[in-house]
């Protein structure tokens, strides 16, 4: 089987295409056809070295596929069903804790670059049924902190307000989410042509925030204050989502996409009574409820565009540039 290995010390340029042998599957194992991939920014961070893993790590936290052949004890899949992975194999329930977040594919185990992959049955959960491979491999990262921060953690009701940020994979499903739920949504971009394309999917009100560097007040005057903004922007941008809460809102804490540390205005936060919570994707639970869900929505992720499993630095290189408006997909079948 072919796959895609980061070799040490990082850098796309080190990512380097191997062949192994397909693993017969264990006791309570189950060997998947692995059919598409998507990346995250999580993966970004695996391949140019900047969360350092063991040499030769198979990277990509998502995969879809099809079962191939199951071990002793798995009854939960036969040969044939179409699957697709969790972040988080060893969450099964309940609240997050050290233990439960440790095994991430990609990361610290070996991941989804790969046309085959052997694995616990616990890393899987069948995928929606009306989904394709490649659409289903957008959910076990993107999609599930999406439906985490605004379903399994916040208590919204229909005509509130949610904030969205940009057009990556999290920011997108959030708005779709939103939009079923019977929310508002307000969305930020600096690109005009991608705050059309987010009118187009249902924003309400949107915002350049190039153009609008208070963007956060100007969302509050918009909206009389936002319910729930899904921050994927971190220190740079939590001070304008701090603005933007109405009285009692919540700040869900997704990314930090620029930079790791920076300043909360303190004041302003206590102030309106906010509450921030950190999301990190969810549990193998929270992802059967996402499933279901998006079958009686009959919800399609938005996916930007697929690469080839060879050209996987080329697809990293496509969402450094920030052209993407939604989901970046890898085609393994």
């Amino acid at each position: 089987m072919q796959n895609m290995c980061v070799v040490k010390p990082g850098g796309l340029d080190n990512l380097r295409a191997s062949e192994t042998q397909s693993a017969s599957p264990a006791a309570g194992e189950i060997q998947v056809r692995v059919h598409a991939s998507s990346l995250n920014f999580h993966d970004y961070l695996v391949a140019v070295g900047m969360l350092p893993v063991d040499d030769g790590r198979i990277p990509m936290s998502d995969g879809a596929g099809e079962v191939t052949a199951v071990g002793e004890g798995v009854t939960e899949f036969s040969v044939g069903d179409r699957v697709m992975s969790c972040f988080f194999p060893n969450w099964e329930d309940g609240g997050a804790t050290m233990d439960r977040l440790l095994g991430v594919p990609g990361d610290h185990v070996d991941g989804f670059a790969s046309e085959s992959v052997t694995m616990s049955s616990k890393t899987f959960t069948p995928m929606p049924r009306h989904m394709s491979f490649a659409e289903a491999a957008t959910l076990p990262c993107a999609g599930l902190t999406a439906w985490r921060a605004l379903v399994e953690e916040a208590s919204l009701k229909s005509g509130e307000w949610v904030l969205v940020q940009g057009t990556g994979g999290v920011s997108i499903f959030a708005l779709q989410i939103a939009k079923y739920l019977g929310c508002k949504v307000v969305a930020t971009s600096s690109s005009e042509a991608k705050l059309e394309k987010l009118r187009a999917m249902g924003a309400d009100e949107v915002i350049n925030y190039k153009e609008q560097p208070e963007w956060g007040r100007v969302a509050a005057e918009l909206t009389g204050g936002v319910s729930l903004v899904v921050e994927v922007g971190g220190p740079g941008t939590v001070t304008q989502s701090v603005r933007a809460l109405r009285v009692g809102g919540v700040i869900s804490m997704i990314g930090v996409l620029t930079g790791l540390a920076g300043d909360v205005p303190l004041a302003e936060f206590f102030q309106r009574n906010a509450v921030m919570s950190g999301i990190t994707v969810g549990s193998r639970q929270h992802q059967a409820n996402m499933t279901k869900a998006f079958e009686e929505w009959k919800l399609r992720p938005v996916l930007d565009r697929s690469f080839e499993l060879i050209k996987l630095a080329e697809a990293f290189r496509y969402q450094e540039s920030g052209q993407h408006f939604g989901k970046i997909g890898v085609d393994l079948s």
